[in-house]
């Protein structure tokens, strides 16, 4: 009850949507260029680049406008794959409904792929978000694996459903598709998914739910729970996986973040035996 009073206040009182976006504005959203060595890449997919983005938390402090800079500067980015992971909304899903012809308008080669985080189930009308970002060209995997031709080589983009709130979550299902030598990339909303995935041959599991733990005070207070992780933001390696988690671009409690920016992140897969930076 205290965080829905604080949302509410920051949101009346702060004039919450407009005091977000000119966070963004003036410089909390950043590009994150990171690279990501693989071990057996196939040659042909090394420097291919995958756009993420997470946590955008459509509601009281974002709506659609605030997207105008992320679409700019991912689309200046000219990126092969758009990978989002989740949290489209914070309590209503028309809101989320809503971004999905700013995201729609993310240009990127080999197509777009999402999956659903623990605020998307609300209403369990999540649906009726993947039938909106279906008619914008966003693939929304429930349990499911795409095979992707890039150069030549194949990739299996595979999703599962939110670890905390997906009634069914079979990854089994999602790696079907699979051939031996697939380069694998798992999109999951929640990092402790990682679980088990190397055993499966996920090279890369794909990230957000933890915000990188910005909850300033009094959110922190309130929500300890989103402020803390395991998972560093960036890249961390769980056996055979490397696992990246993304700051993600929305808040939640208070239209601010501490600690760790709004990011748009461009990664760009490389050999593991290459030099990388």
């Amino acid at each position: 009850m205290a965080a829905a009073a604080l949302e509410w206040a920051c949101s009346r009182l702060l004039r919450g949507k407009a005091c977000y976006r000119a966070c963004l504005a003036r410089g909390a959203l950043r590009l994150a260029e990171r690279e990501v060595p693989l071990a057996g890449l196939p040659p042909a997919l090394d420097g291919l680049r995958l756009a993420h983005l997470s946590d955008f938390h459509a509601g009281p402090f974002l709506d659609s406008a605030s997207l105008a800079d992320l679409v700019a500067l991912v689309n200046e980015c000219d990126a092969d794959l758009l990978c989002l992971t989740g949290d489209y909304i914070t309590h209503r899903v028309e809101e989320g409904i809503e971004l999905a012809e700013a995201l729609g308008s993310i240009r990127c080669r080999l197509g777009a792929f999402a999956v659903f985080g623990n605020h998307d189930y609300h209403g369990r009308r999540e649906g009726e978000l993947a039938a909106a970002f279906a008619a914008r060209g966003i693939v929304t995997l429930r349990n499911e694996g795409r095979v992707v031709e890039a150069r030549g080589a194949r990739m299996l983009v595979a999703g599962i459903e939110d670890v905390e709130e997906g009634k069914v979550v079979d990854l089994d299902a999602a790696l079907a598709p699979r051939r031996a030598g697939d380069l694998v990339v798992l999109l999951c909303h929640h990092p402790d998914a990682v679980e088990g995935t190397a055993e499966r041959g996920v090279h890369l599991l794909l990230a957000g739910h933890t915000h990188g733990g910005t909850l300033p005070w009094p959110g922190r207070l309130l929500a300890p729970g989103g402020a803390r992780s395991r998972f560093a933001p960036g890249l961390n390696r769980v056996g055979e996986t490397l696992v990246h988690v993304t700051t993600g671009v929305g808040v939640l409690i208070v239209p601010w973040r501490a600690g760790a920016p709004a990011e748009a992140a461009l990664l760009t897969l490389r050999r593991a035996e290459a030099e990388v930076s």
